[in-house]
């Protein structure tokens, strides 16, 4: 039977409770047994020895065994005892039991005691749980000391004997208590443990029900934090755990979405044109100009699919990178060289090149590349015609900061939070914008991360668009390695548009 985690906790601690009580019991059972024997030893002892000290003083009067038997029958009375007085040679002539006060005879002073526990009683003192060599049916314990004359010469032995069954009594009745008085706690410790058994294990078990329902795809239950220990912890980071699955499914749903929206535009596209060429709807004469249309669509879902692809290495850690010593301002300048047609095409004036300075940093070439064509490609997208661009590269602190800014509409302020967002396009850049894939500013945004370095944004309507990305330099590795910045040749002098 497969028990739950409430039962097997419960269950254990349960016998842990028992196994230690019974090792208790046993223990104290030893410990009192022990414990009743050496009293019981103690007494008869004493006891033998007082009655010795005043049978010394009367050896030798007419009276002895009757002032004898009178003692030990008040001191038998007083102590649950047997009591009688043996001579040199093992003879009982006193008894305290009532055979003995009723007839001058009984059992004892009928029997003789063995020449070795008279050696051993008159030699200082015999104890022994037992039968006393055949004289008592039931186990006795029996104490013998020597009876000494006036010159404490030994003439004989007391023996004090006190049956087993009143000791066992004893303990039976210390034990009845001991068990009625531990029985109370005993509950209410099962009481305690399965209330902190259920307390326990409740935020487990709700943990388990709210996972089989992520499992069916809701992600709505919470975990109540009852607690500031490890259980309470272990709940926060449940629901945390549980708040970063619901937005992972939302960006995973959105992702999904807009992926499909953006496949789905340039198919829709190519399909229709070919189809139109195919049925003789476009005339041959206008096949060309549909043609270059398609091959333009077909370029942006190549665009966007390589895109993906780096986003993808990127989130998965599977993008190596490479670190080696160049120049951004070389990248910067001639990645804006390669816009050159557009920017002509739109007459746009581009400033800071002339006197940029020569930084290198320490990064990857390709990706520090790919963060700059994106940004001077939206920045060459989004500049009006007529407008201008603005660049500059400088190293503060340690930091290397890449400047864009280009005048146009600019970003609405609600747009800016979510600038650097996958596939996120605002209204306007998505009218202006038909070949962007929404994955530009995005890489950006990851590659300068991974950098160790970031990208801000910031804008005016109206007026311009700026974007600043922060890269560390790695000085001071360059330095460790004795490599020196190296002086390139002049900027080439950009066109105004």
């Amino acid at each position: 039977m497969k028990l739950n985690l409430f039962k097997k906790y419960f269950l254990t601690t349960s016998a842990i409770i028992l196994v230690s009580f019974a090792f208790l019991i046993v223990i104290l059972s030893v410990w009192i047994s022990g414990f009743l024997a050496r009293e019981k030893r103690a007494l008869l002892s004493e006891t033998g020895q007082t009655i010795s000290e005043m049978g010394a003083n009367w050896l030798g009067e007419p009276d002895f065994v009757e002032g004898m038997s009178s003692v030990a029958l008040v001191v038998s009375r007083s102590i649950d005892a047997n009591i009688f007085v043996a001579d040199a040679s093992g003879k009982p002539y006193v008894c305290s039991c009532d055979a003995y006060m009723l007839e001058g005879s009984c059992v004892h002073t009928r029997n003789q005691i063995s020449t070795a526990v008279m050696e051993e009683a008159m030699g200082g003192e015999y104890y022994q749980m037992g039968n006393l060599d055949g004289l008592y049916h039931k186990p006795y314990y029996t104490c013998g000391v020597p009876l000494k004359d006036k010159e404490g010469n030994p003439v004989g032995a007391v023996f004090a004997s006190s049956p087993a069954s009143s000791l066992k009594a004893m303990f039976n009745q210390i034990f009845r208590i001991f068990l009625f008085s531990a029985c109370i706690p005993i509950v209410l410790m099962f009481f305690a443990v399965y209330a902190m058994t259920l307390r326990l294990t409740k935020p487990l078990r709700l943990m388990s029900e709210a996972a089989r329902s992520m499992a069916k795809g809701d992600f709505s239950k919470r975990i109540p934090v009852e607690s500031d220990d490890e259980i309470g912890e272990l709940s926060i980071a449940f629901n945390q755990m549980t708040n970063s699955l619901v937005q992972l499914e939302s960006m995973r749903r959105s992702f999904v979405a807009n992926v499909s929206h953006e496949l789905k535009t340039p198919m829709t596209s190519i399909g229709g044109f070919i189809d139109g060429i195919l049925d003789g709807t476009i005339p041959p004469e206008k096949q060309s100009y549909y043609l270059r249309l398609v091959s333009d669509e077909v370029k942006r879902l190549s665009r966007l699919v390589r895109a993906m692809l780096s986003m993808a290495k990127l989130e998965s850690g599977e993008m190596k990178i490479n670190k080696t010593e160049f120049s951004l301002s070389e990248v910067l300048r001639t990645t804006v060289i390669s816009f050159e047609q557009p920017i002509e095409e739109k007459r746009i004036c581009i400033k800071g090149l002339e006197d940029m300075p020569e930084i290198r940093i320490l990064a990857d070439r390709d990706l520090i590349h790919q963060v700059v064509y994106n940004l001077v490609d939206n920045a060459v997208k989004f500049t009006d015609a007529g407008g201008w661009m603005q660049m500059s590269v400088e190293e503060k602190r340690g930091l290397v900061y890449l400047l864009i800014r280009n005048s146009g509409e600019g970003i609405a302020a609600k747009d800016l939070p979510r600038i650097f967002d996958r596939f996120y396009k605002t209204d306007k850049s998505r009218s202006a914008d038909k070949s962007g894939t929404g994955l530009g500013l995005y890489l950006v945004k990851t590659i300068a991360d991974i950098h160790g370095g970031g990208v801000t944004v910031r804008s005016n309507l109206g007026e311009f668009t700026e974007f600043e990305v922060r890269l560390p330099t790695g000085k001071p590795r360059l330095e460790e390695e004795g490599t020196k910045p190296h002086k390139s040749g002049k900027a080439k002098k950009s066109k105004e548009g």
